[in-house]
C-alpha cells in the first residue's frame, strides 16, 4: 500500500542544509539512480564508517528516507529532540524491540524507504564489516528490496576528500525464508557494495 509520503519541517530543512554541506564542502558525487524505485516500500542498505552515513544517505535521496536510531542517542538534550523530528525513531540493542520492528514493518507496508546498516555497526577501519541479520530479517519479513548503497570516503571528513554514493540493484528476499536467511540478505547486500 502507497500513502503519500510527508515530511516535517526539520526534516526538508535539514536535508537541505546536509544537500548544501555536502555539495560545497566534499563535491560529492551520487551514481546509480536507476536502482532507486520511485515507489514502494525497501531497505537501504548502506555500508556504514561515519556518523554522517545516515544524514548524507538520505540528503542524497529524493525520496524522503526514515532511521532506526539506538535509544541512547534520543536522551541527548536537544539532539535527541532533533532526530525525533527528522524521520528517526529509537530502538533498543541487544534485545528483540518489538515497539521498534512494528515501526519498521508499518512503515515498509505504506511505501516508505527504511535505512537499515547490513553490518549493524560502524567500521572502525572503513573496511566492511560482517553482515548482521537485521537488514535481511527486515527485507524478508516485509518482503521488500534492499539496495545496496556504497559510500566512500566519509571515515575521512576531516581530510574534506569527496565523498562519493553508489546505488546498485535491488536485492530481493526469498519469498519462503528462515531466519538462516537473514544474514545471507545482509551478506549480498555487503557483497554487491564491495563490487562497486
Amino acid at each position: 500500500m502507497q500513502v503519500k509520503e510527508k515530511s516535517s519541517f526539520l526534516f526538508l530543512i535539514g536535508r537541505q542544509m546536509f544537500r548544501i554541506m555536502f555539495k560545497l564542502f566534499y563535491r560529492w558525487r551520487i551514481e546509480g539512480t536507476e536502482n532507486m524505485p520511485k515507489t514502494g516500500g525497501a531497505v537501504i542498505a548502506p555500508n556504514h564508517m561515519s556518523f554522517f552515513d545516515p544524514p548524507l544517505t538520505g540528503a542524497a535521496m529524493k525520496r524522503p528516507l526514515y532511521f532506526m536510531a539506538k535509544k541512547e542517542l534520543f536522551d541527548i538534550p536537544v539532539f535527541g529532540w532533533i532526530i525525533k523530528r527528522t524521520n528517526a525513531f529509537s530502538v533498543k540493542r541487544g534485545v528483540q524491540d518489538m515497539s521498534a520492528m512494528r515501526r519498521a514493518f508499518s512503515l515498509l507496508e505504506k511505501g516508505r524507504l527504511l535505512l537499515v546498516f547490513p553490518e549493524g555497526t560502524r567500521s572502525k577501519d572503513g573496511k566492511l564489516g560482517e553482515a548482521r541479520s537485521g537488514a535481511g530479517m527486515v527485507a524478508c519479513n516485509a518482503q521488500v528490496p534492499l539496495i545496496p548503497v556504497k559510500i566512500e570516503n566519509t571515515n575521512m571528513m576531516l581530510k574534506f576528500k569527496r565523498i562519493k554514493i553508489k546505488y546498485g540493484k535491488p536485492v530481493y528476499p526469498p519469498k519462503d525464508f528462515s531466519k538462516n536467511d537473514y544474514i545471507g540478505l545482509s551478506q549480498k547486500a555487503l557483497d554487491e557494495i564491495s563490487k562497486m
